[in-house]
C-alpha cells in the first residue's frame, strides 16, 4: 500500500451506520493505492512496480494485500500516489453526477450544495475543466473566496434568499442539474432554484433531514429526482464504462487541474490520532495514512 484516505463513509462503516457491514474484525478503508510488489503466474496485464487503484472492499488501511489482477485498476505513472489514492469515491462521484444524469454543454449552470466537501470541490475542478459553470453553496462565509479561487464560477452562503441571488447571479439563466449532499431545507433551496424539469441527484445526507418534496414541484415543475451511491454504480458498470471515467480523471489530475487538498499524513501507527482527526469539523483538507514503498 502507498497512500489512504479517511472518508466519512470509512467512520460510518466502523460506527456501524453504512450498508454492507462486515463481519468483525474486519479491515476499514474504501480506497487507496499500491504498488504491485508480486504477481501470480497467469497475471498478464501486471507489472511489478505499476500504481494501481484497490476494490472498495477489500479494506485499504493496510501495509499489504493480496488482490485479484482483475480488481485492480493501472493508473498512468504521471499521478501521484497520494492523489490516486483518493480519486475512486469523490472525483468518481463527482465524474458521474456531471455525466449521469443531464446531458450538460459548455456554459450551462449546475448547482450545488457542500459545495467546500471534497465531492464538492471535485465538482468545482472537474466542471471548470470541462467548460460548465456552477453555483455553490455553503454555510461559512470564509469559504467564498477559497472555492472562487479553485475555480466555482459563484459562491453563495445558504439561505432564504438564495433562490433570488442565484438568479441575480446567474442573469437568470436556467439551471437544469442540482446536486444535494445535505437534504433537508438546503435541498429544498436547490429545488427551487432548478428549471422547469431539472433534475436533483442526492448523494448525500449530512443534515441527516429528509428530502421534502412539495407537491408542486413535481406537478408544475415536473421536477426529477435520482440518487447515486458510487460504490453500487462501480459494481454494476463494466471495466470499459469505469476507465470511460477513470482516463479522463487521471488525466486532469496528472495536469494538475483536479486536485484534493490534504490536511494532514499519518503512519498506520497512528490509527487513533488520524481517525480522531478526521473526524472534526471543519478542517482544510483530507486525513490520509501514507505507506512506505514495499
Amino acid at each position: 500500500m502507498r497512500a489512504a484516505p479517511i472518508n466519512p463513509a470509512d467512520l460510518n462503516a466502523i460506527e456501524g451506520k453504512y450498508p454492507g457491514k462486515r463481519e468483525v474484525p474486519a479491515v476499514p478503508g474504501f480506497e487507496g493505492s499500491g504498488i504491485v510488489s508480486e504477481t501470480g503466474r497467469n497475471v498478464s496485464k501486471l507489472t511489478v512496480g505499476s500504481l494501481v487503484l484497490l476494490p472498495h472492499d477489500i479494506g485499504t488501511w493496510r501495509e499489504a494485500c493480496a488482490v485479484e489482477a482483475e480488481q485492480l485498476v493501472i493508473v498512468p505513472p504521471e499521478v501521484d500516489p497520494v492523489q490516486a489514492a483518493m480519486l475512486k469515491i469523490n472525483p468518481l462521484t463527482a465524474w458521474r453526477l456531471l455525466h449521469g444524469y443531464v446531458e450538460l454543454t459548455a456554459s450551462d449552470w449546475v448547482i450545488q450544495n457542500a459545495a467546500n466537501s471534497a465531492a464538492g470541490r471535485s465538482v468545482i475542478q472537474i466542471a471548470h475543466a470541462l467548460g460548465y459553470k456552477t453555483v455553490n453553496v455553503v454555510r461559512r462565509e470564509e469559504l467564498i473566496e477559497e472555492l472562487r479561487t479553485e475555480g466555482g464560477d459563484v459562491v453563495l452562503m445558504d439561505g432564504e434568499n438564495l433562490r433570488d441571488e442565484v438568479k441575480k447571479a446567474t442573469g437568470g439563466a436556467p439551471i437544469h442539474l442540482g446536486l444535494n449532499a445535505v437534504g433537508g431545507e438546503s435541498a429544498l433551496r436547490l429545488m427551487n432554484c432548478l428549471a422547469a424539469s431539472g433534475t436533483l441527484v442526492t448523494f448525500g445526507a449530512m443534515s441527516l433531514q429528509p428530502l421534502k418534496i412539495p407537491n408542486g414541484l413535481l406537478i408544475f415543475k415536473d421536477l426529477r429526482f435520482r440518487g447515486i451511491w458510487i460504490n453500487k454504480w462501480y459494481d454494476n458498470a463494466t471495466p470499459a464504462e469505469r476507465m470511460a471515467a477513470f482516463n479522463p480523471i487521471f488525466e486532469m489530475t496528472g495536469r494538475g487541474l483536479l486536485q484534493t487538498k490534504v490536511e494532514k499524513t499519518y503512519p498506520l501507527s497512528e490509527l487513533k490520532a488520524a481517525v480522531e482527526h478526521a473526524a472534526r469539523a471543519q478542517r482544510r483538507g483530507k486525513i490520509i495514512f501514507e505507506f512506505g514503498v514495499h
